[in-house]
């Protein structure tokens, strides 16, 4: 195989740039919004100028790789085609994420919960809760079960809740 023309060659630098932006339009939000993580005001507002700018953003990265692709596909080995097809990989799985809405994946609501009196309750008394009341009805929920589910489902005095923590 004849080595690359410089014409070819300054095509990977702009498949490169264009692959690592739609690659970090999907990544940086996602690793600075995480549940139970420290975010700086700072880094959550660059997380989430990011992520509205992700679904334009990561396919217009796609499709310059793309078509970068096809037109280094001919001049290139074999190596430097599985290279060009598991980046192609990596930018098409940060624009189809982009789209999705994955934060809701890491929480499930409770729909159906279960109450008891207070005096059977098995709540240690320095445990932390978060309670609601409307008009007679009091409900107190766990802050521990609270932590993993995020979001609880609820009718307070016939009115429907949805308590969050």
């Amino acid at each position: 195989m004849q080595p690359f023309s410089d014409r070819r060659l300054y095509l990977w630098i702009p498949f490169f740039v264009a692959a690592l932006t739609g690659i970090a339009l999907f990544f940086i939000p996602a690793f600075i919004i995480r549940p139970f993580t420290h975010q700086t005001a700072r880094g959550l507002a660059l997380a989430m100028a990011l992520r509205q700018r992700a679904p334009w953003g990561t396919l217009a990265a796609a499709l310059i790789c793309l078509v970068l692709v096809l037109v280094l596909w001919g001049a290139v080995n074999t190596w430097r085609k599985v290279a060009l097809v598991l980046v192609m990989v990596l930018v098409t799985f940060s624009t189809v994420m982009a789209r999705l809405n994955y934060f809701e994946w890491m929480f499930h609501p409770v729909d159906g919960a279960q109450f008891e009196s207070a005096s059977a309750s098995k709540l240690d008394k320095s445990e932390t809760i978060l309670a609601v009341g409307y008009g007679s009805d009091r409900r107190a929920y766990p802050i521990r079960e609270m932590a993993y589910h995020h979001i609880l489902n609820d009718v307070v005095a016939g009115v429907p809740v949805a308590v969050t923590y």
